[in-house]
Parts: structure tokens; C-alpha cells; sequence
């Protein structure tokens, strides 16, 4: 198993993690459980703390959304930093459940996960970032974000 430094792989592709999202009803970010780290679904939040809002075949294209499911990989990072301290404590990605707001003619939700799996991978690597993985369509999402997703990590 190849160990790579998820921090420094963060810096070295140059990429600025949101602030860690607070949550908005009655729940934790994340949660540890001896090796293993459940995060919460997390939502668009972007650098400003703004939201990307809208619905992938209506308002939001499969590129915009690709790119939006992207961004709540990079705040689901920002939560792991801001409770665990470093990425390097993570060992692997264990499950990604990927939902996406999109139209019910819309086919295509795995492509629009694939921009989290993928920054997954790029920060600690294919065989430890690409775990397990569900993408599904939903009616709605709150606030009307395109993407939410949630995972489980091992840890080191």
C-alpha cells in the first residue's frame, strides 16, 4: 500500500479548501469511530462560503455539476482538516454516497460524482481515494444545491 501525503499533495495542486461547513439541523461534521471517520453529507459550500445553487439538467450542466460535486469533495476536506488536523491521518476512502438535484430524465449521476471521486484521487492516490461508491438521483436537495455527498474513511 503506497503512502502518499494528502497535505502536501493539497498544496502541490495548488487548490483552497473552503471553510468547513456548519451544519445546519441537529447533527456532527464528522464522527470517529476507532478507525473510522463518518462525514456528514456536505453540500457546495464554496472559498466565500457561498453556496452553488441549482438543479443538473435544468439550471446546472453535467460539466457545472461534475464541477460541483468537485467542490463538496474540496469542503469535505476542509472538515476532515478542521477536526482531524491534517488529511494525512486519513489511510483510504472507504464509501462515497454521491446524491445529485437534478431532473428525472437525468441518467448520468455517476459523471456527476466523478468530480468528487476524482479529487479523491488525486490527493491520496487511486488505490487508497477511489473506495466504494453510490450515485444517485434526487427530487431535491436543501437549499437547492446540485450535489451532496457523504463518506466513510479509515484512518491511520
Amino acid at each position: 500500500m503506497q503512502i502518499i501525503n494528502a497535505d502536501n499533495q493539497l498544496e502541490s495542486l495548488g487548490l483552497t479548501l473552503p471553510p468547513p461547513p456548519k451544519p445546519l439541523g441537529v447533527y456532527k461534521p464528522c464522527l470517529v469511530d476507532g478507525e473510522y471517520l463518518y462525514v456528514s453529507g456536505h453540500g457546495t459550500v464554496q472559498a466565500d462560503g457561498s453556496l452553488i445553487i441549482g438543479r443538473v439538467g435544468d439550471t446546472i450542466s453535467m460539466e457545472e455539476g461534475k464541477l460541483a460535486a468537485r467542490q463538496v469533495g474540496l469542503a469535505i476536506l476542509s472538515t476532515i482538516k478542521a477536526n482531524l488536523g491534517s488529511l494525512n491521518r486519513v489511510k483510504r476512502v472507504i464509501k462515497v454516497l454521491g446524491m445529485v438535484n437534478c431532473v428525472p430524465e437525468f441518467e448520468k449521476h455517476p459523471y456527476i460524482i466523478n468530480g468528487c471521486s476524482e479529487l479523491f484521487a488525486e490527493i491520496w492516490g487511486e488505490e487508497n481515494g477511489i473506495g466504494v461508491r453510490s450515485a444517485v438521483g434526487m427530487g431535491s436537495l436543501p437549499d437547492n444545491i446540485p450535489v451532496e455527498i457523504e463518506a466513510l474513511f479509515e484512518l491511520h
